[in-house]
């Protein structure tokens, strides 16, 4: 089992205070077996009498978002991923946290949506059954594998309003401007050190490092950037990213905040969060980043994540 390494803990104790604790514990227990219900394909009631005919025992927690599903039964490894109703695409395995960016969007059937950093294509799926496969979405993704998995996934779940392309993040942002395609909507589901990850991905202890949080900061400010400066007024993005560091977080939100005319939004999502932190080291942040919502593992049984809906309000940057 891999161990925190001195600088991590002393980090989340800044964070965490006294419920530091509670969190080393959860981080080494393994995930709930959450699934989204893919719309697309069946209704969640459905799905539910499927899968208890199998014998498993199912959860549907919020009823404001009856597709989000929890498995409770024990199952064997690989079960989950290897049953028939996966493989068709009936459902997919995704967790709890990691669901909340592409609520947080509030797509449409009418909308323009770009996915900027789209695999594997959890949320890209869900975006399109929040579409119901209307409206235009465009996936973004670099990486060959990766963009593979990502169309393989929009196979999978039958997404049909997507067009996937393989792009650097920044400059096909700059293209779409220049060639005045504009969408109403962003997720910038951003890279990251992957902090909020540990349960899933334990060996993430392993190589954790603050030099990582440094270089993935620099990233995310130019993609958030460029995605911002994409936006026509009125136009909406998400920042989202899967990591607890308040310098990937926070400290890119005071950035968009300080170059660009724009505000943060209040959420309203299913799940418990908490604010955004307005001090961090020697740093402050203005005060409407407390509109962000922070996601920790120990408060729902979930991976960390973070999340900002940002409205922008004019082309005008400020210098």
């Amino acid at each position: 089992m891999f161990q925190p390494k001195p600088e991590f803990e002393k980090r989340m104790q800044e964070l965490l205070g006294e419920e530091t604790e509670e969190y080393f514990k959860i981080i080494h227990k393994e995930l709930p077996n959450w699934i989204r219900c893919n719309t697309l394909k069946i209704s969640p009631n459905a799905l539910i009498n499927m899968l208890k005919e199998k014998g498993w025992k199912i959860k549907q927690p919020f009823s404001s978002n009856k597709e989000i599903i929890l498995v409770e039964s024990e199952l064997k490894p690989g079960e989950l991923g290897n049953s028939v109703e996966h493989q068709k695409g009936l459902f997919y395995v995704q967790d709890l946290a990691s669901m909340m960016p592409a609520i947080a969007l509030e797509p449409s059937e009418k909308d323009f949506v770009l996915d900027l950093c789209s695999a594997p294509g959890s949320k890209t799926t869900q975006i399109a059954a929040l579409m119901k496969n209307s409206g235009l979405l465009i996936a973004n993704e670099f990486d060959f594998a990766r963009a593979k998995v990502l169309m393989e996934n929009l196979e999978r779940c039958s997404v049909s309003n997507e067009i996937v392309i393989r792009h650097d993040a920044e400059i096909i942002c700059q293209k779409l401007k220049e060639l005045k395609i504009i969408p109403k909507k962003i997720l910038v589901d951003a890279p990251c050190s992957g902090e909020g990850t540990i349960r899933g991905s334990p060996e993430t202890l392993k190589t954790w490092n603050s030099n990582m949080i440094k270089h993935f900061s620099l990233i995310q400010k130019r993609i958030a950037s460029a995605a911002l400066n994409l936006l026509q007024p009125g136009g909406e993005l998400v920042y989202s990213t899967c990591t607890h560091a308040p310098e990937e977080n926070e400290a890119v939100l005071q950035h968009l905040l300080e170059n660009f005319n724009i505000k943060i939004e209040p959420l309203k999502l299913p799940m418990k969060t908490r604010h955004a932190v307005l001090e961090w080291l020697d740093d402050e942040f203005e005060e409407q980043i407390i509109n962000a919502a922070r996601i920790y593992p120990q408060d729902n049984d979930s991976e960390g994540f973070f999340l900002a809906k940002i409205i922008k309000i004019s082309d005008k940057e400020k210098k």
